[in-house]
């Protein structure tokens, strides 16, 4: 699968890690007449990188050189955008297309393509940025063409026969990116035959290496955001717009703005009033307020950096946001990548809304207003019978709607499957020979990428939506209609879990850079598990237990994917499967059982610290427990939280239960007494169940999940007397358990609060005390995900801390994951990407702030610093 509704076996998939490497799998494809798919990074929506031949994955192929005197670079097609763009921006450069997806798009995938992004308006796309390439062709040949390349005789009279037809029919409007590009070959174009080949979609050659062009940074960007009632009104003000020459006009409607405020714990940014935006982005903010006061409708002009990420980031969302409607249902692609001229957007999009009604379907538009491009993703019925038929409909009566507005199929992802049987109705049958005969002048044989723009695949053919098997869980995927195929289903592709940094998920990824540890590829070996045509032994795959073994639990992709895959969920799911009746790896007993362990050792917590302190003992356990050797292992607390607060019982206030973990209450207790201190110092009384009570969460990082029940329904049995007694928590992993997984694993509610969290909304007035420090802060990942970071951000500034938020995504150790034999190395490689230098860079007196006891333990052990828990740096100040 890609980012699109397709899905084909391949024979095989390689993935050269030379260009040597690529020519012999070329090599062996033609040996064997085995049909050649070039892909990427995946993230096209038009099925074109799906395919049942040899699929040649060509993301390890990354050198790169970038030559500012020329404003040129060099690169291989495995190059993700965001590191080009890296590269030249040191010189003052950039490259100028930039798809919503650049931090994992390929500039291989851009040029098969022909890409182009929100700058398009004013840089063009991937095919106005490419001066020469380096191709193989499937007969084995070897070429480099560009501008200045000789024209092959065969191509030459081609294009002199067909003059009029190429510069009638093609190059009508920027954003035309359906069919081949060959108007480039004609005379006024220079002949170029490598921007020919741009948008060829891995039907013609295989691109080994291109000499793209860079385009000067802007000096001084502003963003200038606009309010409108509708998109259809921000539509009819973009010819306005243009004028002013913006370097982008991106829209945004409203319903995906909801849907993201639903999805991720962190507040969306604040936009001006309306119900849709323009993003228009102008080199200077004169340019910016110009345009703000021509068109006199709400606004905002952005110059702060950090302000503008914010907003970009929303926008690049739009993809993975609009997969589901706000009533849950599913909406895919298949009409996602029209485009007009910009003077006729306005228009298209009323008729747009008129064909969907009378379909009955509903989708978001958003997309390059600037360029007439639209983005849509529909709520077509792609798993039975009927809604196929009625997805062919529509698609057929769309692509007439487009041609009437003098549109195009394709703006920028190309034809793949989705369209490019629907050409014929844009084109005319000499200039779709003509297209073919391009083709065979590269790939006679017919073997690169068949079944894509020539000679292609109905629109309805080979869609992914097989039959799943239907299972009974342990958990009740409530917003997946109780469903785990659903679930599975879930994932589309975006593939946003395949960035390198600036995101939580997905750690093991970003370290091993293999798709199988990606949020995406889990979930698609989950697809493929319940499919049960390629992986046939269930829950008991071997493949899909060897692919989750890496997931670290850390729950980032519930709120970075923007579908809110669960990978943490649905790798307990697994695991409580996979094992069920059958022996369980050592470290399932030693640490998922770990509250039960830690409560037999707090009864004499000297000798067992001198057994795990004894070299002897320690490895023997360690060995038994499947606990790395390099790991030291932490000491019991002398007195634990529960035995401290009984002995200190407070004096009134409102009572409030302090909710004691497991790893603060054996370890960390003197984080727990700083919290006592600390909500005592505002009003109120810190309580504890009279009972032990555990939330749950080594059995369900384990796939324990019937021993989790359990100790769950133990739980909400001690906390019944409490009624609706606020609960406070101070390690975030067991928040997330009692808020996210204990209901769907036994149906019941439980709302737990950080310290943070509980502050904010229950003494809303009251002042923490001064704690005039600077400090770096690690944010566990669970409260990423499913807690969010803004009460605890706001808190350290009103104790006068100069709080600086760390981009280290998650710590690596991640509960048991770090301390587990097999995963010691991933977990330091991740520790030492951002996180370990931080702290050993930060001045002495800086503070080292991470409420997870993971985070605190992964800093002790790899730095000579201590981290301490939020609730001890306002106990400093009392």
């Amino acid at each position: 699968m890609d980012a699109s509704n397709y899905r084909q076996v391949p024979v095989g998939v390689v993935r050269p890690a030379s260009v040597d490497d690529v020519v012999a799998a070329v090599a062996a494809a033609r040996e064997f007449d085995v049909p050649v798919v070039p892909r990427g990074g995946g993230t096209s929506l038009a099925g074109n990188s799906t395919g049942g031949g040899l699929v040649l994955d060509l993301t390890r192929l990354r050198a790169m050189t970038v030559d500012p005197d020329t404003r040129t670079a060099y690169v291989e097609p495995g190059i993700v955008l965001d590191d080009l763009k890296a590269a030249a921006a040191p010189h003052g450069l950039t490259f100028g297309p930039d798809p919503s997806t650049h931090s994992r798009c390929t500039l291989g995938g851009m040029i098969g393509n022909n890409s182009c992004g929100s700058h398009s308006v004013a840089w063009g796309t991937t095919l106005d940025n490419v001066v020469e390439l380096d191709v193989l062709r499937y007969d084995g040949v070897r070429m480099t063409v560009g501008a200045g390349s000789e024209l092959p005789p065969e191509l030459r009279a081609m294009v002199d026969e067909n003059l009029a037809l190429l510069r009638t029919e093609l190059g009508r409007f920027s954003r035309q990116v359906s069919g081949f590009p060959l108007h480039q070959l004609l005379p006024e174009h220079g002949r170029d035959l490598a921007k020919a080949l741009v948008g060829t979609e891995g039907t013609c050659v295989v691109v080994l290496g291109a000499r793209v062009r860079l385009m000067e940074l802007p000096t001084s960007p502003a963003l200038l955001v606009l309010g409108f009632p509708d998109d259809v009104a921000a539509a009819d003000a973009v010819p306005a717009i243009l004028p002013h020459r913006p370097l982008t006009v991106e829209s945004m409607d409203e319903r995906i703005v909801a849907l993201r405020a639903v999805r991720n714990p962190e507040p969306p940014p604040v936009l001006p009033p309306g119900g849709a935006w323009l993003f228009v982005e102008v080199d200077g903010l004169p340019a910016a307020e110009g345009i703000a006061a021509s068109l006199g409708m709400p606004h905002e002009v952005v110059t702060e950096p950090a302000r503008q990420r914010e907003l970009w980031r929303l926008r690049e969302e739009g993809s993975g946001i609009s997969t589901r409607m706000a009533d849950g249902a599913e909406a895919w692609p298949g009409w996602e990548d029209t485009a007009v001229p910009p003077e006729r957007l306005g228009a298209y999009l009323r008729d747009l809304r008129e064909l969907l009604a009378r379909h009955g379907l509903r989708g978001v538009p958003y997309g390059h207003f600037g360029e007439g491009c639209i983005h849509i993703r529909i709520d077509f019925d792609l798993v039975r019978a009927e809604g196929v038929a009625r997805f062919r409909r529509f698609v057929e009566e769309g692509a007439d709607l487009v041609v009437r507005h003098g549109g195009t199929l394709s703006g920028e992802h190309g034809d793949g499957q989705v369209r490019a049987e629907l050409l014929s109705r844009m084109y005319s049958p000499a200039m779709l020979d003509l297209f073919a005969r391009f083709k065979a002048f590269w790939d006679p044989a017919g073997r690169m990428n068949p079944g894509m723009v020539v000679r292609p695949y109905r629109v309805d053919e080979n869609l992914r939506f097989v039959p799943l098997t239907a299972v009974r869980t342990a958990f009740t995927y409530p917003h997946d209609d109780g469903d785990f195929g659903q679930a599975a289903r879930r994932c589309v592709g975006v593939a946003k879990c395949r960035n390198h940094s600036g995101s939580v998920m997905c750690p093991s990824f970003q370290v091993t850079g293999e798709e199988r540890h990606s949020t995406r590829g889990r979930a698609r070996l989950l697809y493929e598990m319940l499919a049960g045509e390629v992986i046939t032994d269930g829950w008991r795959s071997t493949e899909v237990r060897d692919a989750l073994d890496l997931c670290l639990s850390c729950k980032g992709c519930k709120s970075d994917c923007p579908v809110n895959v669960d990978m943490a969920t649905y790798k307990a799911e697994f695991l409580h499967h996979h094992y069920k009746r059958r022996l369980r790896p050592a470290s399932h007993y030693s640490m998922g059982w770990l509250p039960l362990w830690l409560r037999a050792a707090s009864r004499m917590p000297r000798v067992a610290n001198k057994a795990m302190a004894s070299p002897r003992f320690s490895k023997l356990l360690k060995r038994m427990g499947g606990i790395a050797p390099e790991r030291s292992l932490p000491a019991v607390a002398t007195e634990t939280l529960t035995r401290w607060l009984r002995r200190n019982p407070g004096g009134g206030g409102k009572p409030v239960v302090l909710w004691p973990d497991t790893f603060t209450n054996f370890f960390t207790p003197a984080a727990g007494v700083a919290a006592v201190r600390v909500l005592r110092s505002a009003g109120f009384d810190p309580v504890l169940p009279a009972s032990p009570v555990c939330c749950g969460l080594t059995w369900v990082s384990t796939g324990q999940l019937t021993v989790a029940r359990k100790v769950m329904r133990r739980t909400l049995r001690a906390l019944a007397p409490f009624g609706d007694t606020p609960v406070v928590g101070l390690e975030p992993s067991c928040l997330s358990t009692l808020n996210e997984d204990l209901p769907e694993l036994i149906g019941a509610s439980l709302k737990a609060f950080t310290l943070a969290g509980f502050l904010a909304a229950h003494a809303p007035r009251w002042t923490p005390p001064p704690v005039p420090r600077a400090a770096i802060t690690q944010v566990h990942c669970h409260q990423h995900a499913t807690l969010g970071f803004a009460a605890e951000t706001e808190l350290l500034a009103k104790a006068g801390v100069q709080n600086s938020r760390l981009p280290a995504g998650c710590c690596g150790l991640a509960g048991n994951f770090g301390f587990e034999r097999e995963h010691y190395e991933v977990s330091q490689a991740l520790a030492e990407r951002v996180l370990l230098p931080a702290v050993r860079e930060a001045a002495p007196e800086t503070l080292v702030i991470a409420d997870g006891f993971s985070c605190r333990t992964q800093v002790a052990q790899g730095s000579d610093r201590r981290a301490v828990h939020l609730a001890e740096v306002l106990a400093e100040g009392l």
